[in-house]
């Protein structure tokens, strides 16, 4: 199947409030409208997650940030660009986004993504998109799409088929939380 099809699918599973299993910027990932409380239920579902564990969204550019949080750090820009790898940044006061994919304390885990499938699908869909790794909860995430496991393959309403036959290995994002003053903590490098 070709990137375009592939794009069209997975539109159409989002707005109708569906899950995905799709490749991201870093490894795959589950992924479904973060402003629909229904279908993050589902990847909480799909998972066995507890939801006191709150989910990472990805956007598709910078600018959209100040919808989804209330103040944007002014150390936000030269901080993602002083990193190379894919970066998650945990802001504080989250809004507009599903209740349960907020964590407790108001915080919300948001990626920029460069990847060309995210970036198109994002802005076509125009909403975040929740990505959370395509394993049960504690088990480890697989880097490439032939070790995700049949029971995650069977759960999402759509397999988006680009990237399947990718092999190269990726890794997590780096993970930052960076409070409003702009002071940051590096969680996971």
């Amino acid at each position: 199947m070709d990137f375009e099809k592939d794009i069209e699918k997975s539109l159409k599973v989002l707005e109708e409030g569906g899950t995905l299993l799709y490749p991201t910027d870093t490894i795959w990932g589950i992924g479904c409208d973060a402003t629909n409380s229904m279908a993050v239920e589902k990847i909480y579902r799909i998972k066995s997650r507890a939801e006191a564990k709150s989910l990472i969204i990805l956007i598709d550019d910078i600018d959209k940030l100040s919808t989804y949080i209330e103040k944007v750090p002014d150390i936000t820009a030269d901080l993602l660009a002083s990193i190379d790898n894919p970066v998650t940044i945990i802001y504080s006061n989250a809004r507009k986004l599903a209740s349960n994919v907020i964590a407790s304390d108001g915080t919300i885990a948001i990626r920029i993504v460069k990847d060309a499938f995210c970036i198109e699908l994002i802005r076509r869909f125009g909403k975040p998109i929740v990505s959370s790794s395509a394993n049960i909860s504690g088990v480890d995430a697989p880097v490439v799409f032939s070790q995700i496991v049949d029971e995650i393959k069977n759960s999402v309403d759509y397999t988006v088929t680009y990237k399947q036959d990718y092999f190269t290995r990726s890794k997590p994002s780096t993970i930052i939380r960076l409070r409003d003053d702009g002071m940051y903590t590096i969680i996971r490098d």
